[in-house]
């Protein structure tokens, strides 16, 4: 029982990370898209 607990809780552990990091770089990925589309908004703005 303690070495299945044990696998469950590194598999838990482990989708954990890869899903904090993938919220991570998604995010940064969308901010920047975001903060680059506002940009050209504010060229054509400006012009």
């Amino acid at each position: 029982m303690s070495e299945q607990l044990r696998i469950i809780l590194i598999i838990i552990v482990s989708v954990s990370i890869f899903g904090l990091l993938v919220f991570v770089f998604v995010k940064n990925y969308i901010r920047n898209k975001i903060n680059y589309y506002l940009n050209e908004k504010n060229k054509k703005n400006l012009k």
